[in-house]
């Protein structure tokens, strides 16, 4: 429903806000996957399969992970396996966003299933409940189009760039990291961060690589359930918007 405070212009105001955090977030996703082609095409991936697999796998870190141990010199099995070991983190991003979603068929569920990334939870999670779905699903279909793009620029035309010279590999971790800001300013948020922190340096001098990741992210979940709010200080700024 509708807050009886709210009117057109301040309804236009919290759209322009969301679309202006999405568009910023995509832009961010464009250049790292800008990166990640030149580097995938450089560790010997042919470029039709770099920009196939953006598409399919819609998953940076993932990506970035097969291709490292590719150009390691390791097995495909174990680049695999690396990757989904970091895509663990995505059951409890699941669970905390599907209980801010509205009932949907089965079909729209497997859509949004595919639009799971770390930037469409963060911005469909940071703001009222009534408004989690538009901006989840905005901010995914943004980084679906930005990410592909930008794998295929870097696969296809890439060969003149250095991703570290022109610290395309810092763009990413920079604008998710402005994206996370306000979940600082919480309660539940400095928890989750410290907790999922405190596991990752724990465990990283005595477990395989990959595991502290999958804890950090197990870690970030209890601390949210165990102090369940949101970040009250960008309601006013955000939407809410039936999906």
């Amino acid at each position: 429903m509708r807050s009886l405070s709210r009117t057109p212009a301040t309804d236009v105001a919290a759209h322009e806000r969301v679309w202006r955090r999405a568009l910023a977030l995509g832009a961010a996703v464009g250049v790292f996957g800008l990166s990640y082609g030149v580097l995938a095409v450089a560790a010997g991936l042919p470029p039709w399969l770099t920009v196939v697999s953006s598409l399919l796998v819609l998953a940076g870190g993932a990506q970035f992970a097969f291709v490292a141990v590719i150009a390691a010199g390791g097995a495909p099995l174990a680049g695999v396996v690396s990757g989904l070991l970091l895509n663990l983190r995505f059951i409890p991003f699941g669970v905390a966003l599907a209980a801010n979603l509205p009932p949907a068929p089965l079909r729209r569920r497997l859509l949004d299933g595919y639009l799971l990334v770390d930037e469409s939870v963060a911005l469909g999670l940071a703001g009222p409940p009534a408004g989690t779905a538009y901006r989840f699903r905005l901010a995914g279909w943004t980084v679906v189009v930005t990410w592909v793009l930008g794998t295929a620029l870097g696969a296809y035309g890439g060969q003149l760039l250095d991703p570290e010279r022109f610290g395309l590999d810092a763009a990413f971790p920079a604008g998710f990291l402005a994206l996370l800001a306000p979940w600082l300013r919480t309660r539940a948020g400095r928890v989750a961060a410290a907790a999922g922190v405190g596991l990752a340096l724990l465990l990283t001098p005595i477990t395989p690589p990959g595991v502290p990741i999958v804890a950090a992210g197990l870690g970030a979940f209890a601390g949210l359930w165990l102090v369940p709010n949101r970040p009250a200080d960008t309601a006013a700024d955000d939407v809410e918007v039936a999906p």
